[in-house]
């Protein structure tokens, strides 16, 4: 095998890795992690330093320094709106990282023309180049998001999109940082920032030379070099996956909600806060301090899987400390202007700290998921495609920031009143997603159940498919039994279950929302028993995963109760229609007594603390059985043994 090349990822076992950081040591990541800091580094270095320059230093007529800001960035975003459509097919076509390397080579060339624009103080050559190196992002956009699911596996794609996102803002702060401080140095300000730029360039490009190959996913793709047939082709293939296209649709609301911050951080920093410049740079450095924390988070609260259980809780801390950022500042005494020691120093001052820190850290664990699903569920020959997509819509919804921001500034709304509107839109905008989009608020459940109220543990879960049919089989000891089971899979599962349970209060209600298939026995109901059984090959046939508890009903003592035959006909039918699922074993321990079990006499819940809090619970995950060998006792033995690891 050739050294060099990222083979597409594994889609079974793995070898385990103590953590994300533990990727900054491998190949097949830490070039590509240093190479995209370095670009995000200076794309910020050189625009906030060009901000700083025609806003203090050098008089454009042309330009008045308030339309600076405004003007540099509607340059920086502009490709991506024109470009991004075409960026997502040659990814999609050639080889990846041949593609960072013709990037990285263009960011050279564009970096010394920028410098002779800083040396020459010439505006006019330096808007040219910010238009350029938007250009460069919008072709390393993505690449960058289409390399990860080559390079790393399931377990991995959280923890190393976490390790992304941290690395872009961070890279975004010491750019801003480094631009202001640099171009404010006396007489030779200008050219340190010129050759600052270029260095950052040349590094970047030093270490996209170390990462491995990744093939191209759809070499046979004609590309359509039409930029706006493309975008409106681009949008329409999103849309053809109903998850992914409003997974962008969340992202892209995270980027309208992050745009109105970061947008307002000056005025409020100077009009509400009366701080000066450092006092708005305390802000931003807060404020990608919370958004990496929260991203390096995911992988630790997530196991290591996709889950997408933390996007709503992001949207409602977002909301939370967004509406509270309003009441922590709308009463502060007007004061005279201080820097950012005598800001600190004043205790009034701390909450809108926490506030903007908590914000940030819970948008972190909003988009980290997202972004994992995105890659994860999108069809590996377009995935790039759909990337570019994703590019597309945030784009316009940063835009759709900056037009609503100054519209409620031109309806005399102040900062604080704007960052209010903000949260409560967040609150409206996540409940429809998720009503929308409701596996989000089922993986939230399940994730709660998991981490709150019990302390769950899988062991195997290396055995639950990542991809095609399979047929889960697992004993049923409690009312939340398929919460659990949510919990431990990284893919929708479709559950077979007692029609009786869909009446139970809010479990009932969730039962729904998953789109669980009710079961009665022939006799109850023969029209129900049949639908079942249709509704399952049907979920069989269309490659997901489907979940039967084989005992029929929740047992009542404890043990393992005889398997029904239910589950020969469920393989049987999906046979019929060229479909061998194979079932995977399944078996959750230690739920007898817990909350939610029938060990006291009246049901669930009579005596709900009689092991305490947390109950540690977990299950047990066998190897698979082909279909052809599935036999219910058989199967049940299969089970019984997971019990007893």
């Amino acid at each position: 095998m050739d050294p060099q090349r990222v083979e597409p990822r594994s889609t079974g076992a793995h070898e385990p890795h103590p953590n994300q950081f533990a990727l900054l040591r491998q190949r097949r990541f830490a070039p590509f992690f240093w190479t995209q800091f370095a670009g995000a580094a200076n794309d910020n270095l050189f625009k906030f330093a060009f901000t700083v320059l025609v806003t203090y230093q050098l008089s454009v007529g042309w330009m008045p320094p308030a339309m600076a800001g405004l003007v540099i960035g509607a340059l920086f975003i502009l490709p991506f709106l024109l470009f991004s459509a075409t960026a997502g097919q040659i990814t999609d076509k050639l080889e990846k990282t041949r593609i960072i390397r013709f990037v990285k080579d263009f960011e050279i060339v564009v970096m010394l023309i920028a410098a002779a624009g800083f040396m020459i103080g010439n505006a006019a050559i330096l808007l040219a180049c910010v238009f350029l190196m938007g250009l460069h992002s919008t072709l390393f956009g993505p690449v960058k998001f289409a390399y990860l699911p080559q390079a790393l596996n399931e377990r991995e794609l959280t923890g190393g999109n976490g390790m992304v996102e941290m690395g872009t803002f961070v890279a975004i702060l010491l750019g801003n940082v480094a631009g202001g401080l640099l171009v404010a140095m006396p007489q030779i300000g200008h050219t340190a920032v010129a050759v600052a730029c270029v260095m950052l360039a040349l590094a970047g490009r030093l270490v996209a030379h170390f990462i491995p190959k990744a093939p191209a996913t759809d070499p046979d793709l004609v590309v359509n070099w039409n930029p706006f047939t493309e975008t409106w082709r681009n949008l329409k293939l999103a849309h053809g996956n109903i998850v992914v296209f409003r997974s962008l649709l969340g992202i892209s609301w995270m980027w309208f909600f992050g745009a109105v911050f970061l947008s307002q951080f000056p005025s409020f920093a100077k009009e509400v806060l009366h701080g000066n410049e450092q006092v708005a740079s305390l802000l931003l450095v807060v404020f990608s301090v919370g958004i990496g924390v929260g991203s390096l988070l995911c992988e630790v609260l997530s196991r290591r899987q996709v889950e997408i259980g933390l996007v709503p809780l992001g949207a409602i801390g977002m909301s939370v400390f967004a509406i509270d950022l309003y009441f922590a500042a709308r009463n502060l005494p007007r004061v005279q202007e201080m820097g950012a020691a005598a800001f600190i120093a004043q205790p009034a001052h701390w909450r809108v700290m926490v506030d903007l820190l908590l914000l940030s850290l819970f948008a972190g664990l909003y988009s980290v998921p997202m972004y994992a699903l995105i890659q994860l569920r999108s069809q590996p020959t377009h995935r790039a495609r759909i990337i570019a997509a994703n590019n597309i819509l945030n784009a316009l919804f940063m835009i759709a920031s900056s037009v609503i921001a100054g519209a409620l500034i031109a309806a005399k709304f102040t900062v604080p009143q704007i960052f209010l509107f903000t949260g409560i839109a967040n609150a409206i905008v996540a409940f429809y997603i998720f009503m929308l989009v409701p596996e989000y608020l089922l993986r939230f459940f399940a994730w709660v159940l998991s981490r709150c109220i019990y302390r769950f543990k899988v062991r195997g879960d290396e055995h639950i498919p990542t991809q095609g049919a399979a047929i889960l089989a697992c004993n049923h000891v409690s009312f939340v039994d398929a919460v659990l089971l949510m919990a431990a899979s990284p893919r929708p599962i479709y559950f077979i279950m007692d029609y009786r349970i869909f009446k139970v209060p809010v479990l009932g209600w969730i039962f729904k929302l998953a789109k669980a298939i009710p079961v009665a026995s022939q006799k109850d109901d023969p029209a129900t028993y049949e639908a079942a059984f249709e509704q399952a090959a049907k979920v069989l046939r269309e490659g997901d995963l489907l979940a039967i508890f084989p005992e029929g009903g929740i047992t009542r003592d404890g043990q393992l109760q005889e398997f029904k035959g239910g589950i020969m006909k469920i393989i049987e039918r999906a046979r019929a229609e060229g479909v061998d699922a194979p079932v995977i074993p399944m078996a959750l321990t230690n739920l007898w007594g817990s909350y939610f079990s029938r060990i006291e006499e009246g049901g669930a819940m009579v005596r709900p603390f009689r092991r305490g809090m947390f109950n540690r619970v977990g299950l047990n995950v066998g190897a698979s059985v082909p279909a052809a060998q599935v036999q219910p006792a058989m199967l049940r033995e299969r089970v019984a043994q997971l019990l007893q690891r």
